[in-house]
């Protein structure tokens, strides 16, 4: 039974390997299309041959990584490699709780420490070479020890935390788990802006001005009650402009890039702005929370039931079921499920920023978020012509034609 189930995980990886080469096969293919119409006056000929550049470099530095990585998984599980980490973990520390820790920390320094090479080419080569980079060494290293910290106090803290409540109740531990994990997600969702953000960017409240103004006309005229507008350094990072909505209640917040300032008119910027509006408005955020909550609740429930399993761990190379390695072997053998799921989440999601485009174009924003999106593609040399499989798989946003027609026709 263990041979077949190692036979499965291997399977599952390499199909998933295979998928998504083939999903970026396509969308290489498909770049280099001619534009609609819509799109032509996007870039002039030059930087769209800068564009296309661009969007190559970065196709075939992911192919490298990912392979990269598929690689390496695929070493560990052929010679046993995680059967070896759990062995030399259980060598310094025999405990319930604090082997599984190790274990995973173990993985989660290896696999980053590898990683940081094609982080720094991909900061300081591919995102230098196109004019984006602003990230210094200094910086670098300081967002590193910042990352690290984080991990280590707060997924260390919930990883310790789910790993005692299974020795007390390894019956209900599903259920508790389940319930911490939502807690930590809604705190998260209420307070990110306000705890992790500032841990890496300044935000500072806009100003008054034209554009406070604007803003606050609209929100008058959308009976949005605004009382936290901020503006973050961006800058400090990238080039490429953004904005956000975080929050529920009274803890809700728009945040505007710098860079996005300095890119677009005021019109633009209340457009985007009322975009962000739209998703408060029809409960964006509340409605991708709630649906969370039954799709966590199942994901608990099958993990709590395999956890005991010897056969899970004996696929991975050990002798009997450990919380740590049953819980590799189920992130594995649940990924095609979890697949779907993203899947229809990104459908949803696509849908959702339909409505929040048609929210800013009801109050008659929507040639100013036309041109304001064409703006944001343009400065981050986004790929007008990605192919539809490849949106349907990983695309949150319908692709910028698809927005703009929908707006156009609103």
């Amino acid at each position: 039974m263990a041979q077949l189930l190692f036979t499965i995980i291997i399977v599952i990886l390499i199909a998933d390997f295979m998928l998504e080469r083939y999903l970026a096969f396509l969308n290489i293919k498909q770049s280099g299309k001619e534009l609609p119409l819509l799109l032509r006056d996007i870039y002039d000929t030059e930087k769209y041959a800068k564009q296309q550049e661009y969007f190559r470099t970065n196709s075939r530095f992911g192919m490298l990584t990912s392979s990269f990585s598929f690689v390496i998984i695929l070493l560990m599980l052929i010679f046993n490699g995680f059967a070896w980490v759990d062995g030399l973990v259980q060598q310094q520390v025999q405990s319930p709780i604090w082997t599984p820790v190790l274990f995973f920390g173990i993985l989660y320094f290896a696999n980053d420490i590898l990683s940081i090479p094609f982080d720094l080419y991909d900061t300081f080569v591919i995102e230098q070479k196109f004019g984006f980079n602003k990230v210094t060494p200094k910086l670098f290293v300081l967002d590193k020890l910042k990352g690290y910290a984080m991990t280590l106090i707060l997924g260390g803290g919930i990883l310790v935390l789910i790993i005692w409540i299974y020795t007390l109740t390894p019956t209900y531990f599903w259920l508790w788990a389940w319930l911490v994990v939502t807690g930590f997600s809604l705190f998260m969702t209420m307070f990110y802006s306000q705890i992790i953000v500032p841990l890496f960017n300044k935000q500072t409240p806009l100003g008054e001005g034209e554009l406070r103004t604007e803003i606050e006309k609209f929100a008058l005229k959308s009976d949005f009650k605004l009382d936290n507008i901020f503006v973050i350094d961006g800058s400090k990072r990238s080039t490429k402009a953004n904005a956000y909505f975080s929050g529920l209640g009274s803890k809700k917040r728009i945040v505007l890039y710098d860079t996005l300032m300095d890119k677009m008119t005021v019109e633009e910027i209340v457009a985007v702005l009322a975009h962000e509006v739209g998703h408060y408005k029809h409960k964006h955020t509340l409605i991708n929370f709630l649906i969370s909550l039954p799709y966590t609740l199942v994901l608990f429930f099958a993990f709590g039931f395999i956890l005991q399993s010897d056969v899970l761990a004996q696929a991975l190379g050990a002798n009997e079921a450990s919380f740590h390695l049953n819980a590799l072997a189920f992130s594995i053998l649940y990924s095609p499920i979890s697949l779907v799921l993203d899947t229809a989440m990104h459908v949803l999601s696509r849908k959702f920023e339909y409505q929040a485009d048609a929210f800013a174009a009801k109050y008659g924003y929507g040639s100013q978020l036309e041109s304001g999106l064409k703006k944001l593609t343009a400065t981050s040399l986004g790929n007008l012509m990605p192919h539809p499989l490849y949106v349907f798989f990983h695309y949150s946003h319908p692709t910028l034609f698809q927005r703009i027609t929908a707006i156009s026709n609103s």
